[in-house]
């Protein structure tokens, strides 16, 4: 089936609403599961995929997932559409936080102290 066709079909429909589970994310945690650090991001302004939807995924993954799992954190931007950061410098001030928070959770990043 390709995926023109399927942007065409009723999930009214059972055949079509058990497809769209099947990838769904947020439907497919796992109780008790291991998961990775997550970091989930939106911005408020976002028509495609609105802002509470990292956020139900973050409250979602937070209670099924295992004490084991890494952290999972949410940061939706106040001022941002779909394509996030549309001047150079917030992309790349964007970009520095989503390496930050990589670097942090491998545990290469240093605190910075003041002495």
């Amino acid at each position: 089936t390709s995926s023109l066709s399927l942007l065409k079909q009723n999930p009214n429909e059972e055949k079509y609403h058990q497809y769209m589970m099947e990838y769904s994310p947020i439907n497919n945690i796992k109780e008790g599961a291991k998961y990775p650090s997550c970091l989930l991001t939106g911005g408020l302004h976002d028509p495609r995929v609105q802002y509470w939807e990292p956020a139900k995924h973050a409250a979602e993954l937070r209670y099924k997932s295992s004490t084991e799992s890494g952290p999972t954190c949410i940061k939706i931007d106040m001022t941002a559409g779909h394509f996030s950061a549309s001047d150079r410098y917030k992309y790349l001030k964007e970009l520095a936080f989503d390496y930050a928070f990589v670097l942090d959770q491998l545990g290469i990043a240093k605190e910075e102290t003041n002495e």
